[in-house]
């Protein structure tokens, strides 16, 4: 399933996420083309195959049986976590996902990180797309202030600039499901 559900993600990629033209980045970088993958990750086709893939990775990685919990940053990790959540049920290995905010909210319990509870557990941070690894280094510091064990950062898409040196560099693990180098793009 594994090389099918990539195909077919990759095929959706291009077509509905690919924007070709000069864009600055929110890391402040140029580029020849913007990859705006809430376009896919919020699409009713690309959600279960994203899910798929990542949970793959993940088996193929070794951490699938070892993390309990998967989610990163608002806005961009937000469908990716669901997408692995509901795919893992359904391919019998439950995972929760939780919701890391920009900023602790100022009402209620105040918490940076919504959903079950991530202290004491093992998590991955994940990102739909990356560019420096800024957003998910964020989150991950927020775990683990959270008291969450985490134990490596996953990607549906890198962007080949410097994200990947910079996680590891930081000493997580950085996992990548997809490339800019699978679409043609470097």
């Amino acid at each position: 399933m594994s090389e099918t559900a990539k195909s077919q993600l990759l095929q959706l990629i291009d077509e509905l996420a690919v924007v070709r033209g000069k864009v600055t980045l929110s890391s402040g970088k140029e580029a020849d083309y913007y990859l705006d993958l809430r376009r896919v990750t919020l699409d009713h086709r690309s959600a279960p195959l994203i899910g798929d893939v990542m949970l793959d990775l993940l088996e193929s990685t070794g951490y699938l049986d070892e993390v309990e919990a998967i989610g990163g940053l608002t806005m961009g990790a937000d469908p990716v976590g669901t997408a692995i959540m509901h795919r893992s049920v359904v391919r019998g290995t439950p995972k929760d996902t939780f919701v890391v905010r920009k900023a602790a909210k100022e009402h209620g319990m105040g918490r940076r990180v919504e959903g079950p509870d991530v202290a004491s557990r093992k998590v991955i941070a994940v990102e739909d797309t990356s560019t420096t690894g800024g957003s998910v280094l964020t989150a991950v510091e927020a775990l683990r202030e959270a008291g969450a064990e985490v134990i490596a950062v996953a990607v549906v898409m890198d962007r080949n600039t410097g994200a990947k040196e910079r996680v590891e560099a930081a000493g997580l693990p950085y996992l990548i499901a997809l490339s800019t180098s699978d679409l043609g793009l470097d």
